[in-house]
């Protein structure tokens, strides 16, 4: 594969609400396509690992920032429900020249699932789950929203933001090198540290806030046909064995690959583990031209 196939660069996408979104994509526009969409406080480059080896293996690959997240335009009136982050991954998927598999973490994967279940036209051509389902643990999600909440002054140094990372994910060994925590945060005028993504996002509407979402992700599973796995966290706080069944009740067609010894974030936890189950689910439904 030549160097011009697996190189990355930066693009920007036009949204919804006249926002615009930050990607980095690789790979020929001609191959098989796969969308990459991270969780909530999270950023594009929460995937450098899954995007470096499907690059790698000959896809075309879009790793997107959601709308007020990383280098993405904030919402000026915070619009961060389903709606609106739905509206953006419809536009960028029309500018594509396949339908992609979307491969979504967490509220990434909600509004994947939201969107292809929404859609009157079939959007996608698989779609993969990380470590969500449309009913998860209440507890787990809760656990989730404080350390989101959590130091709403920031960090005075980039040790002080690894520490509460450390605290929250104490199974994942911390790393000698933090310099790519820094693609996660950005320093504000008055020099201290900040989340790289827009507070407001945690005053959003009711809608993503269990069960109500949970009743629209249910609904939304009735319309889709296309393939689907679920990359499950073993010690996963967000996704329980109820979770799983009640999700392949609403869609039959479910696979399911489990991930031992990884947490809600899978990738980050065993990407190795991680990229062996999507990488065997798309070569069967998205294959690659010989």
């Amino acid at each position: 594969m030549s160097p011009q196939a697996v190189a990355v660069r930066q693009h920007r996408y036009q949204g919804a609400d006249g926002l615009n979104l930050a990607a980095d994509i690789g790979g020929d526009p001609a191959a098989p396509a796969v969308m990459l969409l991270h969780g909530g406080g999270q950023t594009r480059h929460s995937w450098g690992g899954a995007m470096r080896d499907l690059l790698a293996a000959g896809y075309h690959v879009i790793s997107l920032d959601a709308r007020g997240h990383g280098d993405s335009d904030w919402s000026p009136d915070g619009r961060y429900g389903l709606e609106g982050m739905a509206a953006d991954l419809r536009a960028v998927i029309a500018t594509l020249a396949s339908k992609p598999a979307l491969v979504g973490a967490s509220m990434g994967g909600m509004t994947a699932l939201y969107t292809v279940g929404n859609s009157s036209d079939a959007l996608a051509s698989a779609l993969v789950m990380v470590d969500v389902v449309p009913r998860i643990d209440r507890s787990g999600a809760a656990k989730i929203q404080a350390f989101m909440q959590a130091n709403p002054d920031g960090f005075a140094t980039l040790e002080d933001a690894a520490d509460a990372v450390s605290a929250y994910n104490p199974h994942r060994p911390r790393p000698k090198n933090l310099t790519g925590l820094m693609k996660n945060l950005r320093r504000r005028d008055n020099g201290r540290l900040y989340w790289h993504w827009d507070p407001a996002f945690l005053r959003g509407p009711d809608e993503l806030e269990p069960p109500t979402f949970g009743d629209r992700l249910v609904a939304a599973c009735d319309h889709i046909r296309i393939p689907t796995l679920l990359v499950r966290g073993l010690n996963s706080d967000l996704v329980t064995d109820a979770g799983v069944a009640d999700f392949r009740q609403h869609l039959p067609q479910l696979e399911v690959f489990d991930v031992p010894g990884a947490g809600h974030m899978v990738a980050g936890d065993k990407n190795d583990a991680f990229n062996q189950g999507v990488f065997q689910f798309l070569q069967r439904h998205l294959p690659l031209p010989r």
